[in-house]
């Protein structure tokens, strides 16, 4: 009875206990959850679903993260990074097949500078389309060098609020350096996405349900939720490095891809009016993880937009989804499975409800 009670709640008030959160991703029957979830949707931000057109520029990274299929240390990836003229036809094509945003995204690559980012961010925004950047820890004065230059979104995942295991697993970083940038993001006037990777070895249900109070006081304009899937090469794939790291490698794909959907389903609770994408992630451990996800209180999905054989050099995880595709059979394959659903796929840019940025 206390799960309905706790529903009943969070529907009139918007407003969740950490432990009334830890009974709801504790409940082994999420269908009333993710219905409540379809719902509360429906209702504050409608039946159309938000198309991004995602173009990883850059594969190359300067951080270690040991999750990562990116990190600086992993040698069994073909690095690339594209140039700005090809950066730029790429999100002139995506206007031509009707997407309203772009989301540059690529790993912490030193080498577009801030003046490089400006002048590809500027040349885009000539094509009246929306620029969401994915690109990692800035200065405060580089964020403010691509807002200036015209971008209008801004996504920086989290990942962990658990200081202990964002610093063992993110080495050389600090979570208060991340939370420092999210809040100089906030400050200069972005639509602020940040995100959690859900099922982390070691992580834990009650720093899960920390991490969804974060997002809440931020508060995130768009929460991107994702389930850790595991690279097989990553130092979590060596039995040795991870009893160092006194993390088991207990994860199971369906139970984080379930969880996933149990914190997306609970933010769209808490907060009705944000933006929520489907990842890519979620279609990766089910072949119709975008479709239920978007039945489950997302309202974005971001296919991608890279094209030719960088599609799958940008390897965060194994078995990414339609690494073989060209971005316009995506473009429209996508619509078609959202039409299936009886959904329609929205001609607006998506932004915010809590801001009008363009």
């Amino acid at each position: 009875m206390i799960f309905e009670e706790i529903l009943n709640k969070v529907l009139k008030t918007n407003s969740l206990t950490e432990n009334e959160i830890l009974e709801l991703l504790k409940t082994d029957k999420p269908q009333k959850l993710f219905a409540a979830a379809d719902k509360v949707r429906k209702k504050n931000v409608g039946d159309e679903v938000h198309l991004r057109a995602l173009i990883e520029f850059s594969n190359i990274c300067k951080q270690n993260c040991l999750y990562c299929g990116l990190r600086r240390d992993n040698k069994k990836v073909d690095r690339y990074r594209l140039e700005p003229e090809t950066i730029i036809d790429l999100a002139k094509k995506a206007k031509s097949y009707g997407y309203q945003t772009v989301v540059l995204q690529s790993g912490e690559d030193p080498y577009y500078t801030s003046d490089i980012m400006s002048q590809i961010i500027s040349a885009i925004k000539k094509f009246d389309i929306a620029v969401t950047l994915s690109i990692g820890e800035k200065t405060f004065e580089e964020y403010k060098v691509y807002k200036d230059a015209g971008a209008d979104r801004y996504l920086l995942r989290i990942e962990t609020t658990d200081k202990d295991l964002y610093e063992k697993l993110d080495p050389q970083m600090s979570l208060e350096n991340r939370k420092e940038c999210i809040q100089n993001i906030k400050k200069l006037g972005y639509e602020t996405g940040s995100g959690i990777i859900v099922g982390l070895p070691g992580q834990t249900l009650e720093s899960i349900a920390k991490d969804i109070l974060y997002l809440k006081s931020i508060p995130v304009d768009m929460a991107g939720i994702g389930p850790f899937i595991l690279n097989p090469n990553t130092p979590l794939n060596d039995k040795v490095k991870s009893e160092k790291l006194k993390v088991e490698l207990t994860a199971n794909d369906q139970n984080n891809f379930e969880l996933a959907l149990k914190v997306m389903a609970i933010l769209r609770l808490l907060m009705p009016d944000i933006n929520i994408p489907a990842t890519t992630a979620m279609e990766t451990l089910n072949p119709d993880g975008r479709m239920i996800a978007l039945q489950s209180g997302a309202n974005v999905v971001m296919p991608n937009a890279t094209e030719g054989e960088y599609r799958k050099l940008y390897e965060l995880y194994p078995g990414k989804i339609c690494v073989t595709d060209t971005p316009y059979k995506c473009r429209f394959c996508i619509e078609s499975k959202i039409n299936s659903i009886g959904r329609s796929i929205s001609q607006g840019k998506g932004n915010s409800k809590s801001k009008e940025i363009l």
